[in-house]
């Protein structure tokens, strides 16, 4: 994965959710966390299952990726693996501010079931998974290749994700 430069004023708030993609091996969990800035997917892991490491390793990738600081905003929902010991052990420890969903408010993650929406219907819709490795290949390119370095985003005035760091870096 590409280092992403970000200084604390871009990435100040994220977004951080769960999907569930299906193989013929059975489900795969993707966790992803999403820069709300120019929308670009910072971190994300895979699993075989939906525990507390899955959103972990999501938080600790996106804190390499992005050398992210104290201050930042994380949403997520209520679930189990975000109030976890270990997850918020993490939050913590990096000075990061932890924002969970109100009851029956679904409105909150809007920004990562729209990426979640575009990564089904433009790269999974039609295709036949076979195994997890085949899917996680899939991911690798859907996210790190094209998502973030190609696709256009309207709320970053149709420049995709990295561009816009470029663009406002220089």
């Amino acid at each position: 994965m590409t280092k992403i430069p970000f200084p604390c004023i871009i990435l100040t708030v994220s977004n951080l959710h769960i999907t569930y993609i299906w193989t013929r091996e059975g489900w795969l969990y993707l966790n992803a966390l999403l820069d709300l800035y120019d929308r670009s997917i910072v971190g994300w892991a895979v699993d075989s299952r939906m525990r507390t490491r899955l959103v972990s390793s999501t938080l600790e990738r996106a804190i390499r990726r992005t050398n992210a600081g104290k201050g930042l905003l994380i949403h997520s929902d209520r679930g189990v693996q975000y109030a976890s010991n270990e997850y918020q052990s993490i939050l913590k420890k990096n000075g990061f501010i932890c924002s969970m969903n109100q009851k029956g408010n679904c409105y909150d993650n809007a920004p990562m079931e729209s990426f979640w929406g575009k990564l089904k219907t433009e790269w999974l819709y039609g295709r036949s998974l076979y195994t997890r490795e085949q899917a996680k290949s899939i991911l690798f390119e859907y996210i790190e290749l094209f998502y973030n370095r190609k696709r256009l985003h309207s709320s970053n005035g149709y420049v995709a994700p990295l561009t816009m760091i470029d663009t406002v870096l220089s």
